[in-house]
């Protein structure tokens, strides 16, 4: 699923910026028009609901078969995303990215135009995986991350462990506040004014509406789209601190034994934000690509399926066609 950006407004911290990385690439590698745009940036991963065992059509560079790398096309898109947030005002302070190996390529580009780059791996940020009776994959260590991304910071201490067990959609939400009210706190305690989050599709529609505080009857509302790459900024609505929600007990909390916060009915975390751009991708040269939503579904049920319906973001979502910019001449 895809990564995406937001800014939050004056306050402490000005901005938040989230952004979906760039989708990954199908087994074969071929585009064979829009209805493929799914999977035309990334290399599927297979699960059987029965056993729990998982599959990767390539190798990722962490051996992880659920954490597959960005294809050519995915780079270019993050090329293209780095030279736009550099032209961000204010400024990012500090990025925040989910540890899985495509959300951080996805902000390499940026980080390569910083004097002094750095991201943390939050895994609160992590992938969505739906409930299951088995354990769902992890990202790689923060040694190995190191390794392969330079600028990783190893002392960062995660805010949230998601159950391995995986989530129901209420309970993603529920982790989301959770790692965004540390988030938001440890930002104005160090005085950090923009921050850019990097993260997939599911969890990044429900990073709008715990932001907002608007959690729609229906899940699978196009509230929050998310398109790969595209830029989303949210601005805070209060300038005191007094209705930030207090997440010193959230710290480490693993989401199987949840500390819950009052975010919804328009409340939000860290006093309530205001979506001030809603996942843009007029920056990309190919405009909207590859968009997911929820579909209702939330959990392997462990019925034999077709293996092409077990790929993640298929499995648990639907595929949303965008307005694709047009090439002809």
């Amino acid at each position: 699923m895809s990564p995406r950006l937001a800014s939050l407004g004056p306050t402490s911290m000005a901005a938040i910026s989230i952004l979906p990385s760039p989708a990954r690439l199908s087994s074969g590698g071929q585009a064979s028009g829009v209805n493929d745009i799914a999977t035309e940036f990334r290399s599927n991963w297979l699960v059987d609901p029965a056993s729990g065992e998982y599959q990767a059509h390539l190798r990722s560079p962490t051996g992880i078969a659920a954490d597959p790398a960005l294809t050519a096309h995915g780079v270019d898109q993050a090329k293209e995303l780095a030279l736009h947030l550099a032209q961000l005002d204010p400024p990012v302070d500090r990025v925040v990215s989910s540890p899985y190996y495509r959300c951080l390529q996805t902000v390499q580009p940026f980080l390569d135009l910083l004097e002094h780059p750095s991201v943390v791996g939050e895994t609160g940020l992590s992938e969505w995986y739906g409930a299951a009776p088995f354990d769902h994959p992890i990202s790689a260590g923060p040694n190995r991350l190191k390794e392969l991304f330079p600028a990783y910071d190893t002392s960062y201490q995660p805010a949230v462990v998601p159950s391995r067990k995986g989530e129901t959609i209420a309970q993603l939400h529920d982790r989301v506040a959770l790692t965004l009210d540390a988030i938001i706190r440890r930002c104005d305690e160090s005085g950090v004014r923009a921050v850019l989050l990097c993260s997939h599709a599911a969890t990044i529609i429900a990073i709008g509406r715990v932001l907002t505080g608007q959690m729609p009857a229906d899940v699978e509302t196009e509230d929050f789209p998310a398109f790969t790459c595209g830029l989303s900024t949210f601005r805070r609505r209060h300038s005191d601190q007094a209705a930030a929600t207090n997440a010193a007990g959230a710290l480490g909390v693993d989401i199987g034994r949840p500390k819950v916060l009052d975010w919804k009915d328009g409340k939000g975390v860290g006093g309530g934000w205001i979506c001030e751009v809603n996942n843009d991708c007029s920056f990309l040269a190919g405009g909207e690509e590859r968009g997911w939503r929820f579909s209702g579904d939330e959990a392997f049920t462990g019925g034999q399926q077709d293996p092409s319906q077990q790929d993640a973001g298929v499995e648990l979502g639907v595929v949303v066609e965008g307005k694709r910019k047009s090439t002809r001449l």
